[in-house]
């Protein structure tokens, strides 16, 4: 099963070249999830050749510009593009009243529904599961209400160890109930133990996104032991005064943050437009929490 996030934007609030602002996605099991929809984020995702209307959830960390400002153009172009199935979108609450108001003075009238989900912003919740993946806020220490999210896998159904199955004849009526563990007792007074044919499918993965938000100890918990986080690295060390003006983080607080909670990999981004060359900020964490790397548009990280 895919699990794995393909950087679409990785600056922060103010334009540099060849850099867009936030914005990832998810692919769980080829269902897509779009985190954060900075301006552009619909010619990214062409860039990269994915496809919007295979978008049915989307995540708003917060509602400063850099984070939704192309939410209304990617909305508008999937209407335009004839999609007639809802749309999910899990944001602070008002951004329903935004949207609807860039609608009603362009007159837009969609095809499609959109469902609202207001995200509360002062406890970490469950906010959606599915079949395939359960997803938590993380409430993080912005200028404003800015919360992160926590995508964790479902566990998956037993592997049938199929050649053994098939060499002593079990019947494939059995299988499914085989997987879900459960033991069959057969016509003969038998019993078929789903021990002996099947074996545990894999630990469910865990990817932790932080976007915007001063180093803080009160949602470390919620990151302790995930596969993969991305957290904000605006600002190299030497500018921690500023990073703590802005609720922002630099690079060596986001590997500390990795280090504390036992994350397995680390990503940084939202780089400040100060940086043209990224290579310090990767060096300064490394130097701390050696498996980080940069959040590169364009590249596809496995969870």
């Amino acid at each position: 099963m895919k699990f794995e996030i393909t950087i679409l934007g990785s600056s922060s609030a103010t334009p540099v070249y060849n850099r867009n602002p936030s914005a990832q996605l998810l692919n769980c099991n080829e269902k897509f999830y779009l985190i954060d929809c900075g301006e552009g984020t619909q010619q990214q995702l062409i860039k990269y050749g994915f496809k919007a209307s295979k978008i049915d959830y989307i995540f708003i960390s917060h509602l400063h510009g850099d984070h939704f400002f192309g939410l209304v153009g990617l909305l508008s172009s999937l209407h335009l593009n004839g999609r007639i199935k809802p749309l999910n979108i899990f944001a602070p609450r008002a951004i329903k009243e935004i949207l609807e108001l860039q609608f009603e003075h362009s007159d837009t009238r969609l095809r499609y529904q959109i469902n609202y989900y207001a995200i509360n912003p002062l406890k970490p919740e469950k906010i959606f599961q599915n079949n395939d993946v359960t997803v938590e806020t993380i409430i993080l220490n912005h200028r404003i209400p800015c919360t992160g999210f926590k995508f964790t896998e479902k566990k998956r159904l037993r592997k049938l160890l199929v050649d053994k199955l098939e060499m002593d004849n079990v019947p494939l009526a059995y299988y499914q109930l085989l997987k879900r563990g459960v033991n069959i007792d057969t016509p003969n007074g038998g019993q078929i133990k789903y021990l002996d044919y099947t074996k545990d499918s894999a630990v469910p993965k865990i990817y932790c996104y932080c976007s915007d938000t001063m180093y803080d100890e009160s949602y470390f918990e919620q990151l302790k032991n995930c596969d993969t986080l991305y957290h904000e690295a605006t600002f190299l060390h030497e500018m921690l005064e500023r990073a703590n003006e802005t609720h922002h983080t630099t690079a060596l607080q986001a590997a500390q943050i990795a280090q504390k909670v036992g994350a397995k990999k680390l990503l940084i981004g939202h780089f400040s437009s100060r940086y043209k060359v990224l290579s310090p900020l990767l060096e300064e964490a490394q130097s701390v929490f050696e498996p980080t790397e940069l959040a590169i548009e364009g590249r596809t990280f496995e969870i």
